[in-house]
């Protein structure tokens, strides 16, 4: 679905480079969590994929099709939930009227649904919302806009607890089998069990680009007592519960579940060989 070529950025007036000569291909169906650093390009490669920014060499393509050229058969496939939003002065429902003819497969099902599972009603005023309900009502848009590209950017930001359940909730029944999601984000325990292929982006290159599948058949994620320290732990953190480990599985050992944090702590340390 998406291929980039070979791209280099750099944003105007500054010198160093966001990316040199960086490749990436991004297949169908998959909810990718695109993880990294402060200042690694996570933003910028979500940009850059919807065509928002144009690499400086190099190409990013949707489907073949350039996204430097913003074509409507591409725009109306893909939809970015930035981190940073103003909504309109206006109503959920007369905003929905508005976005709804961009998109061809706007799914009003899908819309309601959303807005039910985070508690809001459509005739909310969209400007006098707090933080957490803006950012509850552009997701159900998107959501809704079922396209079949949905860039997010930091989208658990400004959540509560209970609506970082829901927003799991409305992600995954909004899947689709010809939807691919690329959710980046700090917030790694909030996405964690949503994810099914983790991409960990360091400055200019990708550290890791794998499936969870193929990540929990090769490691093991648990808690370990001082006595339970062995040479197959690659990382290790220690807790109120014990130590917190990523560990080479051993034949026989149980499958576990992914813990992003000790992952990311393991790849960008270079303990993976």
């Amino acid at each position: 679905m998406i291929k980039i070529n070979n791209i280099s950025y750099r944003y105007p007036g500054q010198r160093q480079q966001v990316f040199n000569n960086f490749s990436i291909e991004l297949s169908e169906n998959r909810i990718y969590g695109l993880l990294g650093k402060n200042g690694t390009g996570k933003s910028t490669l979500l940009y850059l994929i919807s065509g928002m920014l144009s690499p400086n060499t190099g190409n990013v393509y949707y489907d073949g099709i350039e996204t430097r050229k913003r074509l409507p058969e591409v725009l109306t496939n893909m939809y970015l939930v930035a981190e940073e939003f103003k909504m309109p002065p206006m109503q959920l429902n007369k905003y929905v009227e508005l976005v709804e003819p961009f998109y061809p497969r706007f799914n009003h099902e899908m819309l309601n649904r959303c807005l039910d599972t985070f508690e809001l009603e459509k005739d909310l005023q969209l400007n006098q919302l707090s933080m957490g309900q803006k950012k509850k009502a552009f997701i159900s848009i998107a959501l809704a806009a079922n396209t079949r590209l949905l860039l997010m950017d930091e989208p658990t930001n400004g959540l509560d607890i209970p609506s970082k359940s829901q927003f799991r909730k409305v992600v995954a029944e909004c899947m689709t089998d010809d939807r691919t999601i690329i959710i980046s984000t700090h917030q790694v325990h909030d996405v964690e069990q949503l994810l099914d292929h983790i991409l960990i982006l360091s400055e200019r290159e990708m550290l890791l680009n794998a499936p969870v599948s193929e990540i929990t058949e090769k490691y093991a994620f648990e808690v370990r007592t001082p006595g339970q320290l062995d040479d197959s732990i690659i990382y290790a953190e220690p807790s109120l519960q014990g130590n917190m480990v990523m560990a080479r599985r051993e034949e026989g050992d149980a499958e576990t579940i992914i813990n992003l944090e000790l992952l990311f702590n393991a790849v960008t340390k270079g303990l993976l060989k």
